[in-house]
């Protein structure tokens, strides 16, 4: 899960740390330097609250019994997948447009007040903060808990994608971040799938969807998880030796209509644009 971790807090870091570049550089070259300490006051309390978020989250499935653990995680783990789909889809639609409105609305901000100020910057940076406290809580899930393993593929991905930001910012660096979103938001969708068939065998387990013991494929003599090659693929696929038919078709409906979905379409459009 440590690859699956990190590009996910690479993904979620990268956007916050642009969000944030974009607002304190708009600041200093407007002259408002003043402002700044209202941004860095949001952008805490978006992490605080994300922090937060994180906390509840585990917690709350802390006294439950077997079956409503399995249905709760089963629960978050669909919710983390249509948080990363959606990610994925808007942050290649909103690339060309992102520091243009972000300016706009900070502008706004600066003529109504510091709590605006606070508000704009909470509310840019905080959508990243949550989603990553609810995907996080599903990779320990997936995981099997009691492991470091996916706190460190997350604090590694935010620790990169500060540094590429910071990079970008005092203009060390440049890089074609729309070709970064693509690569970064197919290898995601591959991720999310292997999510989304975590989360359909959790709610197995709970009963509330069937074909538990109906299985599409059982290789665990042949590619078992605590293998080398075994933990590779459930790290980065969420691969499971005892697969159930519904976890298939999920995770091949996902895959094949997702991936038609980011790469063709946007083909489709340049193609009638020309």
């Amino acid at each position: 899960m440590l690859f699956a971790n990190g590009l996910i807090g690479l993904r979620e870091g990268l956007e916050a740390a642009l969000v944030v570049s974009i607002l304190i550089a708009f600041l200093v070259k407007t002259g408002r330097r003043y402002a700044l300490k209202w941004v860095w006051v949001g952008v805490a309390t978006a992490l605080a609250l994300s922090v937060a978020a994180g906390a509840i989250i585990t917690f709350s499935a802390a006294g439950m019994t077997f079956e409503q653990q399995e249905a709760f995680g089963g629960t978050m783990s669909i919710i983390a997948v249509a948080f990363v789909t959606g990610m994925i889809f808007w942050m290649r639609r909103a690339a060309k447009t992102i520091a243009a409105e972000l300016r706009g609305k900070m502008d706004e901000a600066l003529k109504i007040g510091p709590l605006a100020i606070v508000l704009v910057s909470l509310l840019s940076v905080g959508r990243e903060g949550l989603e990553t406290a609810v995907f996080f809580y599903s990779s320990v899930q997936a995981a099997g808990g009691g492991t470091t393993e996916p706190l460190l593929g997350f604090l590694s991905g935010i620790l990169v994608a500060v540094v590429i930001a910071a990079l970008l910012y005092q203009g060390a660096i440049r890089f074609d971040l729309g070709k970064f979103f693509t690569v970064t938001g197919v290898l995601l969708v591959f991720v999310a799938a292997g999510v989304l068939s975590y989360g359909i065998h959790d709610l197995q387990e709970a009963a509330i969807l069937p074909g538990l013991n109906t299985l599409a494929f059982d290789i665990s003599d042949t590619l078992p998880e605590d293998s080398w090659y075994g933990a590779l693929l459930k790290g980065f696929f969420n691969y499971s030796q005892r697969t159930s038919v519904l976890q298939a078709i999920a995770w091949v409906g996902y895959v094949v209509v997702v991936l038609s979905l980011f790469l063709i379409r946007p083909r489709r459009r340049a193609a009638v644009a020309n």
